[in-house]
């Protein structure tokens, strides 16, 4: 989910969809909306050479779409052996009960509420599949049940709405909190710059080729909306509705309810630290 903002990163260009990684293909989701950009991004994610594949937010709850997917994996003589979710948000989980059926697989998140096994999701967990290999980041922040799943082998990460292609994400107040999402987006900078992930594959948008440019971007955009929402509150606006007015004015008003969720995290965050 997100608002329209200036580009992050460096956004691969051309059309979503498709092979974005050697190991990495996109199959877009037809639910575009100014919150879902092009629509969501359900990825399939295999070895070169394997014929397991494991498919990461099967999207919204289109029985056209779910197919598709199966068949794009089909296609490359790929099995769909296993589920992942990023987080619960209906246009990335909806549909994976549905796709679990036609798959025969598991669903593994980190919310209990949307699993179909007996096996979650959590810090420091490594997925092998085929000889595939992804490693479960937590990210919470935007959800509280927010993950990313890095895939070291092609130097790249799954970010779901943590990271987007285009413009920057709805921090999803009450269950989203804006410390643990700055705290989530310095873990994402500690992958770039530690662990050389130099590629971004979103939940919605294009590919983003510099992910340390990409995250820097964000905790800037962050820190400065932030000092824009402690401004406006020492200049007599008080309720997250005159905050959104004031600071969102250049927003189109049709994405206001998702930024009055952003601020309600960002009044609380300055409350929470004494600022406000």
């Amino acid at each position: 989910m997100t608002y329209a903002a200036a580009l992050p990163g460096q956004p691969r260009g051309g059309a979503v969809g498709g092979p974005a990684t050697d190991r990495a293909v996109c199959v877009l989701a037809p639910n575009p909306s100014p919150m879902t950009l092009d629509g969501t991004n359900t990825w399939i994610v295999s070895e070169p050479g394997s014929d397991l594949a494991v498919v990461i937010d099967p999207g919204p709850l289109d029985d056209a779409h779910l197919k598709e997917v199966v068949a794009t994996a089909e296609r490359a003589g790929k099995r769909v052996a296993l589920t992942l979710l990023t987080h619960g948000h209906p246009d990335h989980a909806e549909g994976a009960a549905r796709f679990a059926e036609l798959t025969r697989t598991r669903v593994r998140a980190l919310d209990p509420a949307l699993r179909l096994g007996d096996e979650g999701l959590g810090a420091g967990d490594v997925i092998t599949t085929g000889g595939l290999e992804l490693r479960v980041v937590p990210t919470p922040g935007h959800t509280a049940d927010s993950l990313c799943f890095h895939l070291p082998a092609d130097a790249a990460v799954l970010t779901g709405d943590t990271v987007l292609g285009r413009g920057t994400t709805v921090v999803a107040h009450p269950d989203g909190r804006l410390g643990d999402y700055l705290d989530s987006l310095r873990r994402l900078r500690s992958l770039a710059v530690d662990d050389g992930v130099d590629t971004v594959l979103p939940g919605h948008g294009p590919v983003l080729n510099d992910a340390r440019g990409a995250v820097e971007y964000y905790l800037a955009h962050r820190a400065n909306r932030l000092a824009q929402v402690e401004t406006a509150v020492e200049n007599g606006y008080r309720t997250p509705s005159e905050v959104v007015a004031h600071v969102y004015a250049d927003v189109d008003r049709t994405l206001w309810p998702a930024a009055e969720l952003s601020v309600r995290a960002q009044l609380d965050y300055l409350s929470e630290h004494g600022l406000i």
